[in-house]
């Protein structure tokens, strides 16, 4: 049937109606679409706030302070009457004058690059053991994390015990097996009294080292090692071409963390040796402490934590960055 002119006059209004509407309503659409973004955004700040709010708060504000304490002669005093008179750079220059300063910056980066090797070696070891699946496993991965789980002054505390020279187990031990019939000074000789506070702090770190290896570790694919087993490629071989490439960004991440709680550990070093024989254990960490509260400096020992703070810093984007370009290479 032929439509007639009549109709097509009809079709032609109805589309045009239809056009006028959907232009009338578009207007509204776009108030709708609008306002629910903007709800949106708010509800993002809304659990966004109280987030931020808490870091500028306890984060922030003891950063700010620190920071302006350091260019101020602040004691005791201050607390009573208010007044900190602002002394400049003075601080930090009888700081960086000192010799004592010398001599902890030397024993700090001995104190981190000890247990840092040795908490990296001996957990990337335990990840590459525990990878393999044993009866007990998963008990033996749990009992590891005890170390990193104790508090460090209960820790500490455990260790001072352990290697008194004269009533502590491990020259006990020592004695019987005969491998030392007068003991080792592990506590006041000043060579062996690093030793010690490194050694515990190996022992406390080891577990998060293979843990966040052991993690890195999970993520490789086994075909992979199975692929190279085929080229025949031994352990080694494996180890050097597939397992060390795919570990290296956590191995970054585990060094880095590594390195900064490493380097303001205060807790073991007090309570194992209270900084000594002759300051032989002294840290930048542990000074910082002993100006702070021991003598009431508090400008100084803002200005020495702050020191610690750059170089922690300082050594974080050098070796990313160092990092970053080993990987684009």
């Amino acid at each position: 049937m032929n439509t007639g002119p009549e109709d097509g006059a009809v079709v032609v209004e109805t589309t045009a109606t239809g056009a006028a509407e959907e232009d009338e309503a578009a207007p509204g659409r776009e108030r709708a679409v609008a306002r629910a973004r903007l709800w949106e955004r708010l509800a993002q700040w809304m659990f966004i706030t109280p987030a931020a709010a808490y870091l500028l708060l306890f984060f922030g504000y003891p950063i700010v302070k620190n920071i302006v304490m350091s260019f101020q002669q602040y004691t005791t005093t201050t607390f009573y009457t208010g007044a900190a008179p602002f002394v400049g750079l003075q601080n930090y220059s009888k700081i960086l004058s000192s010799d004592l300063f010398s001599k902890a910056l030397l024993t700090t980066v001995l104190f981190t690059a000890g247990s840092i090797f040795g908490q990296f070696v001996l957990g990337l070891a335990l990840a590459l053991f525990f990878r393999r699946s044993f009866p007990l496993g998963r008990v033996l991965r749990s009992l590891l994390l005890l170390p990193w789980l104790l508090p460090l002054v209960a820790s500490g505390t455990m260790w001072r015990w352990m290697l008194d020279p004269d009533t502590g187990v491990v020259n006990d031990a020592l004695r019987h097996l005969h491998l030392s019939s007068s003991g080792i000074p592990w506590l006041t000789g000043t060579s062996q009294a690093l030793v010690s506070v490194i050694l515990v702090n190996i022992w406390v770190g080891i577990p998060f080292n293979t843990t966040i290896l052991y993690g890195g570790l999970q993520d490789i694919p086994t075909h992979l090692y199975e692929a190279a087993k085929m080229d025949g490629a031994g352990p080694v071989m494996s180890f050097r071409h597939v397992t060390w490439p795919l570990l290296r960004p956590v191995v970054s991440v585990v060094l880095v963390l590594g390195v900064v709680y490493t380097a303001k550990v205060l807790d073991i070093i007090l309570v194992v040796t209270g900084g000594g024989p002759a300051n032989a254990t002294e840290t930048v960490a542990t000074q910082s402490y002993e100006l702070s509260f021991q003598q009431f400096e508090f400008g100084r020992g803002a200005a020495m934590s702050n020191i610690l703070v750059v170089i922690s810093l300082a050594f974080a984007l050098v070796y990313l960055r160092a990092n970053r370009r080993a990987r684009n290479v």
